[in-house]
């Protein structure tokens, strides 16, 4: 049979430009749904909208990562933002992902995440003890935006009352992501510069004097002689800062938002923390902070009698894909205490770009949430949840006010 080429058919047409709320990216689902089609025609290329189709792409390795390419896509001239593009992690494909993957991998396991489940309730306790007595949070700004960047630092080895440094770089790194390259670059660049100045230095340190932390662990990392240049220890710390801030943060905004439609499920948790894991992975799949991601074809493609020519952008939605009754049973309900699906939700990717830090986010998320629901029994919304416009990368709710009775 003879592929069609993509740009040929005659697909549905969605605005997701438009899609600006939580409601509407309701709407959107629902509208995924009523096309009936695995891939819909979007504004910027080619939505994906199975689960099937989406893991597919995701593990066909001539679609590469779209980060890597994203300054050029966006149509950024900058020559001095264009010139200290290095390769990472985050970027790489083929062999160079596959060295620094095999490099790291030792350093991302669940024991190493599990090292820090005792700081990540400290630090959880602290930023509760703080309005426990007052009956009331603005939760975004007490709780998401500080919880995990202590725990980054941790992680890298920093001292932990540089957080609001941390904090401040992940958000200007983090604008890459919301196309608006004209305001942000000046940000973004200047960013680059402090983050990596620190984490040079922080490298350097530990060279001398190793300690428990994922630089050490880097720096030691060894397979068949091969290590780590500094570069690429640089890169990868900048990527853990950046991919393990913003979306641990959101991540649990969306989750505890989710929990104020669902008090039952939030008594649930208070009462049987053991189901901490469960309600992580449900309320990621029912809600999650990153909403698809984004993939070009390195070649021509052919994939389900579809020819995609080289360059085509085409995208994966995590949000149709978690929703896919053909894998998730009752997908638009909420229940903590379901059984674990055969399919995993694929709010952490899949593929070779899966996210390397997946069990340190469900750790952080794992053990957040009963010390919250324990702490903050009776939860409820002062008012409405604003929630970021859909178009960043990374979504969730931009303010959160809520209730709680005090114990």
């Amino acid at each position: 049979m003879v592929a069609t080429n993509v740009n040929d058919l005659d697909l549905p047409y969605l605005d997701l430009l438009n899609a600006q709320t939580r409601a509407e990216r309701r709407q959107l689902l629902d509208a995924v749904r009523r096309s009936d089609h695995w891939l819909v025609r979007t504004p910027g290329g080619y939505l994906i909208t199975t689960y099937e189709d989406s893991v597919a792409v995701l593990r066909d390795r001539r679609f590469h990562n779209f980060a890597s390419r994203l300054a050029e896509f966006a149509g950024v001239t900058d020559p001095e933002f264009l010139a200290r593009q290095r390769p990472s992690i985050l970027a790489s494909e083929g062999d160079m992902h596959a060295r620094l993957r095999r490099l790291v991998a030792p350093a991302f396991t669940p024991k190493a995440a599990d090292r820090l489940r005792p700081y990540m309730d400290e630090v959880m306790n602290r930023l509760v003890d703080a309005f426990a007595a007052d009956g009331r949070t603005e939760f975004v700004e007490d709780v998401c935006e500080p919880y995990p960047i202590p725990i980054i630092c941790r992680l890298l080895g920093a001292p932990e009352e540089d957080w609001k440094l941390f904090s401040r770089w992940a958000s200007d790194l983090l604008r890459v992501f919301n196309f608006n390259f004209d305001e942000d670059l000046p940000l973004i660049m200047a960013a680059q510069d402090e983050v990596g100045a620190y984490v040079r230095e922080l490298i350097e340190r530990r060279r001398v004097t190793p300690a428990e932390d994922l630089l050490t662990d880097l720096i030691a990392a060894e397979e068949a002689g091969d290590r780590l240049s500094t570069d690429e220890l640089e890169s990868m710390a900048v990527a853990v800062l950046v991919a393990g801030t913003d979306t641990t943060r959101n991540q649990l905004a969306c989750t505890v938002a989710t929990f104020t439609e669902h008090p039952d499920q939030w008594r649930l948790l208070a009462e049987q923390p053991e189901l901490a894991s469960r309600a992580v992975e449900e309320s990621m799949r029912y809600l999650g902070t990153i909403g698809g991601t984004g993939r070009f074809a390195s070649e021509d493609i052919v994939y389900r009698d579809v020819l995609f020519p080289v360059d085509t952008a085409v995208s994966t939605s995590f949000v149709a894909a978690n929703n896919d009754e053909s894998v998730f049973a009752n997908p638009e309900v909420f229940d903590i205490t379901k059984e674990s699906p055969p399919q995993p939700q694929l709010t952490f990717g899949s593929g070779i770009h899966y996210c390397l830090g997946a069990w340190l986010a469900r750790a952080e998320m794992q053990q957040a949430l009963p010390i919250l629901a324990r702490r903050l029994p009776d939860l409820g919304v002062d008012g409405e949840i604003e929630w970021k416009p859909n178009f960043v990368g990374i979504w969730g709710p931009a303010r959160m006010p809520l209730t709680f009775t005090p114990c």
